[in-house]
């Protein structure tokens, strides 16, 4: 049997965001690494859904998929479990089994994806 994995890569944009809110959430690190495997990992590679993992329907591409990542446990963030607030954005290219990580934010700073960041995520992925 072989194991599936997920490649995981990250835009500068979102390297920005990551690096501003893990000055506030010290445990980001960690925590992120733990939601690729209890939450992207089972919802695309073991086909569980549990609810922590919502796809954006209304941008639409051939190729690529993105999703709201919406329960996400934050150590940093004490009592607050999956709820913590933080939000990560991404694309997935099921064909080459590949995420890329567009936008993270923390729902007390806003409250909703930049779509714009989206669709130029998009734009510059269909010239490529």
């Amino acid at each position: 049997m072989t194991v599936m994995k997920i490649d995981y890569c990250e835009t500068a944009e979102f390297k920005k965001d990551f690096k501003r809110l893990a000055k506030r959430f010290k445990t980001l690190t960690e925590d992120i690494q733990t939601a690729k495997r209890n939450a992207i990992e089972l919802y695309h590679l073991l086909k569980i859904d549990n609810q922590s993992v919502v796809q954006i329907k209304d941008i639409k591409s051939n190729e690529v998929a993105f999703y709201k990542l919406k329960k996400f446990a934050c150590k940093s963030l004490k009592g607050k479990g999956v709820r913590s607030g933080i939000r990560i954005i991404y694309a997935y290219r099921e064909s080459l089994s590949r995420v890329e990580f567009i936008e993270m934010y923390y729902k007390g700073d806003k409250e909703n994806e930049n779509r714009e960041r989206i669709k130029a995520y998009l734009r510059a992925e269909t010239k490529i």
